[in-house]
């Protein structure tokens, strides 16, 4: 049989993917990435990366190189309309989880992620994209690209999003769900918002008309995010969400809504808003799946082709780096312990994080609730947020502890 090590595929180059990419590498697995585009991804808009996230690209030796290109903070504060601060959220803190949070552009990470892959002379191919899974035996894969051309390896990995096209080989007939909801948000200077002395950003302030989210970005917070949740209803094609991206000044009129009801920092951040910096994130969800690897285990799938999480607590892309991280802990390691144990240890490990950080999403939405509709809630549904065990996990030492016991 192939040893699952000879050489790894993987559809899609964006974080997930890239990510990955760099952990093989350090495992001495040959990889090679297939990215649709011609060009690497310039997705608008950045990503708060956690401690959980942050010791990953600290063990594939990047954090030092991302952290100096981006925003770093620790806390997220929670406030009402009046400015009285409801509670106080970690999402990184250096003395007590190691790391401090750290806000980045998205297309800064993945340049950083591209330069280092150059330096590694990891093999990356732009405008090949993935069409199907051909066949797949106990010791290879094989799969066709859209130009007609196949490729066969040892091991293929969608790391190719929420609309996974890998993941239909596994589940033919899944489709994600829309949640009815979009995140509308633009971006504008921090100096427009005319913060008080001593102001605390990043926050979310909520009132009965609902939440309004403003986060700094860029090394020195001179510019922020601003956003706010959008119900939508109906699901849209690509050309419907292309429509409503494009319409511009509905996406303005939505933002100004309400603010008569917010603070004075709200209603002077969306006083002039540049319309090149919008922003519309529809919120998808996958049902929890059976298997995220198929029956020969020579397709799997990770990141959110295989659990889509809404952006509740900002666990994403955080979530997905463990998968990566552990995936290749794990595959370095199948000289000691079968691919089917491997990979059901995986699945398992990763699912329990998963089902955890999705509590922590609902805890979060808990507290974004209007007043009276929060009063309808059971008794008792609102709980302390704890989270060392999200940013405190040592994956290296529960893979090393996981093998050992296979023994």
């Amino acid at each position: 049989m192939t040893s699952p090590r000879s050489n790894v595929a993987i559809i899609g180059s964006g974080l997930s993917g890239l990510s990955l990419a760099l952990a093989l590498q350090q495992q001495n697995i040959p990889c090679t990435v297939y990215e649709s585009r011609a060009a690497p991804l310039n997705i608008g808009g950045a990503v708060m990366l956690s401690p959980n996230a942050l010791k990953v690209l600290d063990a594939l030796n990047v954090y030092d190189r991302v952290r100096v290109k981006g925003y770093n903070f620790e806390t997220l504060e929670y406030k009402d309309g009046s400015g009285k601060l409801l509670e106080t959220y970690e999402f990184g803190g250096k003395e007590k989880y190691g790391y401090a949070g750290l806000r980045i552009y998205r297309h800064v990470l993945i340049d950083e992620l591209l330069d280092v892959m150059r330096e590694r002379d990891v093999e990356i191919k732009f405008g090949k994209k993935f069409a199907r899974v051909v066949s797949e035996t106990d010791n290879e894969v094989m799969w066709e690209f859209e130009d007609g051309t196949t490729q066969s390896a040892g091991i293929l990995v969608g790391a190719d999003g929420i609309h996974s096209t890998v993941r239909r080989y596994l589940y033919p007939d899944l489709t994600p769900t829309f949640t009815g909801m979009a995140g509308i948000t633009a971006a504008v200077p921090t100096a427009q918002l005319k913060l008080p002395v001593g102001y605390h950003i990043p926050v979310t302030i909520s009132t009965p008309h609902g939440s309004f989210v403003i986060a700094p970005q860029g090394v020195d917070g001179s510019e922020v995010l601003l956003g706010k949740q959008k119900r939508i209803g109906d699901n849209q094609d690509k050309a419907g969400w292309e429509r409503i991206s494009a319409d511009k000044e509905g996406l303005v009129e939505f933002l100004r809504q309400d603010t008569e009801h917010f603070p004075e920092i709200v209603q002077n951040a969306v006083s002039d808003i540049p319309r090149d910096k919008f922003n519309v994130w529809p919120y998808y969800i996958v049902p929890k799946l059976e298997r995220w690897a198929s029956e020969k285990r020579r397709v799997i799938i990770l990141g959110d082709a295989a659990h889509a999480i809404p952006p509740s607590a900002g666990q994403g892309i955080n979530q997905a780096f463990e998968d990566v991280y552990i995936f290749s802990l794990l595959l370095g390691q199948v000289d000691k312990v079968t691919m089917q144990d491997a990979l059901s240890f995986w699945q398992e490990y990763r699912q329990r994080r998963v089902d955890k950080v999705l509590e922590l999403n609902h805890q979060i939405e808990l507290r974004r609730m209007p007043k009276e509709e929060l009063d309808k809630m059971p008794a008792g549904s609102m709980k302390e947020i704890e989270l060392s065990w999200l940013y405190q996990a040592d994956f290296k030492d529960d893979v090393a502890s996981w093998v050992a016991s296979r023994k």
